[in-house]
């Protein structure tokens, strides 16, 4: 579990975070979601450390991540994964070496062991088959699979994604969306996704926090999305016509 207690962040004169409060919880998605600009990749920032907000706290389990000397610093950032939005794989390297790439740098495993971890992961993203390849001969909704089996190698407790969907098709998305759902129930770990997708959010949004110009404007989950009277919510999750005509039929089927 991940609290984030007033959290405030500025640059220059201009504030980006503004008394924000929230918890994301374990074995669930939490989504973070609003317009561009609207301050959530500054808070993914603050939350995995880039970032150091000026006031407030981020709690793991407990323990302040902002008043964390440089040890204890690198001892909790060996328990986060991150998936990035371009899936950041090394060309180089072949599909089983980018998943082996965290196991080389950070654990002390024999090298049949870290390749034997590493064909777990692949397996479990169904990617097994793909072991030899490298990334510029698979697809890029496989790549985003390596790229997750990569971020769970090392058994994080918390896993980061950032517009994991981006540059996907719709059914893609999906598949992307249920296999890191899954991950986090499986594993129980503490998920943070970043995201524009408005399927994701009425597919996996276990909890979710709306950021609207840098304040904390709702927070819910996707069975709430639309029975929400947040106007600003509104405006954001239903600006296209096919989905305000989803609300209007959600709304009727209520009555």
């Amino acid at each position: 579990m991940i609290q984030i207690n007033s959290i405030y962040k500025s640059f220059e004169e201009r504030t980006v975070l503004n008394d924000i409060s929230f918890t994301f919880e374990n074995g669930k998605t939490n989504l973070i979601i609003g317009q561009s600009g609207s301050g959530k990749t500054v808070l993914m920032k603050c939350l995995v450390g880039l970032l150091t907000p000026e006031k407030g706290e981020v709690l793991y389990d407990g323990r302040n991540l902002i008043n964390m000397g440089k040890k204890e610093k690198k001892a909790l950032r060996r328990e986060m994964g991150m998936i990035f939005q371009s899936a950041a794989l090394f060309d180089s390297l072949s599909v089983l070496e980018n998943v082996m790439f965290p196991l080389d740098m950070f654990s002390n495993q024999t090298y049949r062991e870290r390749v034997k971890r590493a064909q777990f992961c692949l397996d479990r993203v169904n990617l097994i088959d793909a072991q030899k390849k490298y990334p510029g001969e698979i697809s890029g909704g496989m790549q985003k699979r390596v790229a997750i089996a990569r971020a769970i190698a090392l058994q994080p407790q918390y896993l980061f994604c950032d517009e994991p969907n981006s540059g996907l098709d719709p059914k893609t998305s999906l598949v992307i969306d249920e296999l890191i759902h899954d991950i986090t129930t499986e594993y129980n770990m503490t998920t943070v996704i970043n995201t524009h997708d408005m399927n994701s959010v009425l597919g996996i949004g276990d909890s979710i926090l709306y950021i609207y110009q840098g304040h904390k404007e709702w927070e819910g989950n996707k069975d709430e999305v639309f029975s929400a009277t947040n106007e600003k919510l509104n405006n954001f999750i239903f600006a296209s016509d096919l989905l305000k005509k989803v609300k209007k039929e959600e709304t009727k089927a209520e009555r």
